[in-house]
């Protein structure tokens, strides 16, 4: 539901999509800070899920953005965060999602463009 939410919201920051008319602005990261899945950042000053940054739809786990960030091959990535092959695949695949890239390329590419990694 919170990935649905933030595409929704995503697309209505780009003015693909009105939503509800009279609703305020902040409902829809609301929402989807209420059903956040486990591992989402915290917002430290209020305690809660930290919204995504305009243009993303859900904002990436600190482990994501340490697998996107490696610049390996995902079986060198396995092996130096210590965890498994399939594990890594399962990050990757909700980094592309996420960032709403096709491939690895891409989703550097604009997690650089949104200032999430260097």
């Amino acid at each position: 539901m919170a990935t649905l939410l933030g595409r929704l919201g995503a697309a209505q920051r780009a003015g693909r999509v009105e939503v509800v008319r009279g609703a305020p602005p902040d409902y829809l990261a609301r929402l989807a800070d209420a059903f956040a899945r486990d591992g989402a950042p915290i917002d430290q000053q209020r305690g809660r899920i930290a919204a995504a940054p305009p243009g993303l739809v859900a904002p990436l786990s600190a482990r994501e953005l340490e697998v996107l960030g490696a610049g390996r091959s995902n079986q060198a990535i396995a092996e130096e965060l210590v965890i498994t092959l399939d594990t890594v695949k399962r990050h990757v695949t909700h980094i592309l999602d996420k960032l709403g890239a096709a491939n690895r390329t891409q989703a550097v590419t604009r997690a650089r463009a949104l200032g999430l990694l260097r």
